[in-house]
């Protein structure tokens, strides 16, 4: 069946509600946007959903969120989980409270317990909420940092990670499976919760995340300190973190938390900001100007669903702008060296990076006698390793984290936590300025003495159904021609992925390793139309990095 029948049965089938139709109605004479809805299903994938919102097999509505859930209920029945329900969270995007409902609804109709937030809630708190209710999966609906035309729908599983094989694989076959539209099932609201099959949760839930937050907290006395001296600017982007992030600074002591007024609600037009994406430093330059105004000494934004955090640091010349990697740097070596004063560093302790993440830490976890793990990107990969941790007995997690922003001390959740990022970041800040200097002064004397580091990523968009092809071009050339070197650096090794690399599980991306602990890694994203080219340099001084770091991504995109 091509788009085009496909386009006219959705018009045709009482399936779908007369609002449906009138919006397909409006763009029957627009062949290219018809073939741009239909052409395809809104892809299941290892991330579960992402797309534009609106009416059509390749959109995000309420048909193709209902169809995701009935793919993932006939997978619970397959594995017998049944009785453990499902816990759902959502943002403050557009349709994220009714797709997260029928989700729940879906659930229900298929006897399966939906524990749906009463409100908006961050990721992190949903990966937590699946753990702690003993639930066997969490749907999020979210699109994280994309535009407001955008929605999502991520799927967890027990461990309270993102999932991974064999479920991701067992759940999209499930969910591909599923041709007619009619089979999918739903019930009403009434009748699910007087059959107990929908429960709404909230503060009970928020009570216990809060308490695991405070467990990660490894120098109260530097807060009790500093807390009321700290100046901080905080924007939640008009997303959830807002009342998270405010509580736990507030009951931990930092008493001087500024948050921008015009980002604290909630909104899904992001109407402040261009993209609601703490690592475009144009998200916080509202949060900056109000820094300005009352001389915070740190400014913290989260994204809509508040798993990354970006944060900027008062400096003489003005608020700098730290990369996810400075950050992460950072917290890494905060979190061994204050472990390793205080005797709370264990033995067997691990760290996990993204393997398009700064190799810095990799000095860092050799002085403190700490593995150091690579995994493929998504922080699904970081929770697998967490998981296999507690079923070997081997291997005590103490931090993973990625260069998009994403950060994860402890293991209570599953997920990037930016609002537990956040308070530690602030820990680091209230330690800091106990001994009068700044996070920018911290990282300078790391770079004296692991070398500097310094790392970027370009994007390139492709859209559409040519985009799609181009992307596919351009990896295939990549691989067909390798190179010996790149900006002058000798090619050491190459890893590829897509076919199998080692023991990492198969994905589209190449890491070629270059001499003086240089690298380049290429891969298409799994959430958005672009490949991303990544770049690691080091070098003696700031400047000789940053030089060899500018060649690299020079000769790299050229002829993009």
């Amino acid at each position: 069946m091509d788009y085009k029948e496909i386009y006219n049965q959705w018009l045709e089938n009482p399936y779908f509600d007369e609002a449906t139709k009138e919006e397909l109605k409006a763009i029957k004479d627009d062949e290219n946007e018809i073939k741009e809805r239909f052409y395809m299903d809104l892809e299941f994938g290892t991330a579960g959903l992402r797309g534009i919102i609106g009416a059509g097999t390749n959109r995000m509505n309420i048909y193709v969120v209902r169809r995701a859930t009935q793919g993932l209920a006939n997978y619970i029945a397959k594995v017998d989980k049944k009785s453990q329900g499902v816990a759902i969270a959502y943002d403050s995007r557009h349709m994220s409270p009714e797709f997260a409902q029928e989700a729940a609804l879906c659930l229900a109709a298929n006897g399966i317990k939906a524990y749906i937030f009463e409100t908006l809630r961050p990721t992190p708190e949903l990966s937590f909420a699946v753990r702690h209710l003993g639930c066997v999966a969490g749907i999020n609906v979210t699109a994280s940092h994309n535009p407001p035309e955008y929605n999502g729908y991520k799927v967890y599983w027990e461990d309270g990670a993102q999932i991974t094989p064999p479920h991701d694989t067992g759940i999209m076959g499930e969910v591909k499976a599923i041709s007619d539209w009619n089979t999918v099932k739903t019930m009403d609201k009434e009748e699910a919760v007087k059959a107990g099959l929908f429960e709404v949760i909230g503060q009970a839930v928020d009570d216990a995340y809060m308490a695991e937050l405070k467990k990660q907290i490894i120098h109260m006395d530097a807060i009790q300190a500093e807390g009321k001296n700290l100046k901080i600017v905080y924007t939640p982007l008009h997303g959830t973190g807002n009342i998270p992030a405010r509580r736990i600074l507030k009951e931990l002591g930092f008493e001087n938390v500024y948050v921008v007024p015009e980002q604290e609600l909630p909104n899904g037009n992001f109407p402040t900001v261009p993209l609601p994406n703490p690592e475009d430093p144009r998200a916080l330059e509202m949060a900056c100007k109000l820094g300005e105004q009352i001389d915070a000494d740190l400014i913290v934004g989260t994204d809509p669903d508040a798993d990354r955090v970006g944060i900027m640091v008062k400096t003489p010349e003005g608020y700098k702008t730290f990369t996810g990697n400075m950050t992460g740097m950072l917290l890494t070596h905060y979190i061994l060296d204050a472990r390793k004063k205080t005797g709370t560093l264990p033995a067997d302790g691990f760290v996990v990076k993204s393997i398009v993440t700064t190799e810095m830490v990799r000095p860092m976890a050799e002085e403190y006698g700490v593995e150091l793990r690579d995994v493929l990107t998504g922080f699904k990969y970081i929770g697998q390793q967490i998981l296999r941790s507690e079923q070997t007995g081997k291997g005590t997690f103490l931090f993973g984290f990625e260069e998009s922003y994403g950060y994860l001390c402890g293991t209570y959740a599953r997920d990037k936590d930016a609002v537990s990022a956040a308070m530690l970041i602030c820990e680091m800040a209230a330690i800091c300025k106990s001994q009068g200097v700044s996070l920018i002064d911290h990282l300078e004397a790391l770079y004296q003495k692991y070398g500097y580091y310094k790392e970027a990523v370009v994007s390139k968009a492709f859209e559409g159904i040519e985009g799609a092809a181009k992307m596919k071009e351009i990896m295939a050339a990549m691989r067909a021609n390798p190179k010996s070197t790149y900006a002058g650096l000798k090619v050491v090794a190459v890893e590829d992925y897509l076919p199998g690399y080692k023991d990492y599980p198969k994905s589209d991306a190449l890491r070629i390793r270059l001499e003086n602990n240089c690298w380049v890694c290429v891969r298409p994203s799994g959430t958005e139309p672009k490949i991303k080219f990544y770049f690691g340099a080091n070098g003696k001084s700031a400047a000789e990095a940053e030089a060899l770091l500018q060649a690299l991504k020079a000769e790299m995109t050229a002829d993009m």
